[in-house]
């Protein structure tokens, strides 16, 4: 029996590796950066499956060469990097990996909340450095967290969890969604608001929105004059939901108190990127699912569903449904 070909475009962890043998001939790109775009091209062309990351762009381009792919399984929740309309023409099943990356990344957004209201790198760096030659009454002083108002843009999955974890902190919680959350408003005393009130009575606004054309530039400079003096904007969502030259003119100039990102619109981030330069962004590069648990099962989730698509079956994370025809 021929196997179907498989390109996985990174070394996902063994718990989504090691269910490939037997049942796909699989070809693995083994070095630590995405794959090159001309050798993703050729491996493409002459494959039933794909296993790819955000980095990979799976766009017409690479669709119309590939006459026999039958699924893209991404290894990611959000899929902005598929071109999933083209896909759908082709009758290309598309999935991603949910469910089991929301704890690690609601925890790193919970993380920034934390970091960035109370200075902790720029603290921990004054430190090292030296400069910490006293106590003194007006030493690095930073935000509450503890009874202040966290305003969610995007109440699904990783949202919710955001919420669980501000109601620990007692925060009152404002979201901002594009359906109701009776469910939000239920556990967590939650009140669902436009996206204007909530910029405007927040005191930490996270994102949790996916990246759609909707989105990219959510939050820009109308947006980020809305908000309080003492806010804080955190962002783990996607880079372009955000306006970065307008928020590092809000962050520069004291708009808001301040920002913590773990995405942005350029990954990895250029080192003369301006936001890098400001004491009141806390950044992080991409860290959102990176727990061993988590990336352990966005790799088995995504061999599964490759597997699922390949075989005939209706993979368990289908994003456009209406390509599958079992």
């Amino acid at each position: 029996m021929t196997l179907p070909k498989v390109y996985v475009t990174r070394r996902i962890q063994d718990t989504g590796l090691s269910l490939l043998p037997g049942r796909a001939d699989f070809e693995v790109w083994e070095k630590v950066g995405p794959v090159d775009r001309e050798i993703l091209l050729e491996k493409a062309s002459g494959a039933d499956g794909l296993l790819c990351t955000l980095s990979d762009r799976i766009d017409e381009e690479l669709l119309s060469r590939s006459p026999n792919l039958k699924v893209v399984s991404n290894y990611a929740v959000g899929y902005d990097n598929i071109d999933v309309d083209a896909a759908t023409r082709r009758g290309i099943l598309i999935t991603n990996t949910p469910d089991v990356l929301t704890n690690a990344t609601a925890d790193i957004a919970f993380t920034l909340v934390l970091a960035a209201a109370r200075r902790v790198v720029e603290a921990n760096e004054f430190l090292r450095s030296g400069e910490w030659i006293t106590w003194h009454p007006d030493l690095l002083l930073g935000q509450d967290v503890s009874g202040s108002v966290m305003g969610i843009v995007g109440m699904g999955k990783i949202g919710h969890a955001v919420a669980k974890r501000a109601r620990g902190f007692s925060m009152d919680i404002l979201f901002y969604n594009r359906s109701p959350r009776p469910e939000a408003e239920k556990e967590f005393g939650a009140q669902q608001v436009s996206l204007e009130e909530l910029l405007k009575q927040s005191d930490f606004v996270s994102l949790h929105c996916p990246l759609s054309g909707e989105t990219k530039g959510l939050i820009g400079e109308r947006e980020l004059r809305m908000m309080k003096k003492t806010a804080i904007l955190i962002n783990t969502s996607r880079g372009p939901v955000v306006d970065q030259k307008a928020l590092f003119r809000a962050c520069s100039e004291k708009w808001i108190w301040g920002a913590g990102l773990d995405v942005f619109d350029r990954e990895p981030v250029p080192l003369d990127e301006p936001l890098l330069s400001l004491k009141n962004v806390t950044t992080l590069p991409h860290l959102g699912s990176a727990t061993v648990k988590a990336r352990e099962g966005m790799a088995r989730k995504a061999a599964e569903n490759l597997l699922a698509g390949l075989e005939g079956k209706r993979p368990t994370d289908l994003v456009n449904p209406q390509s599958f025809q079992g």
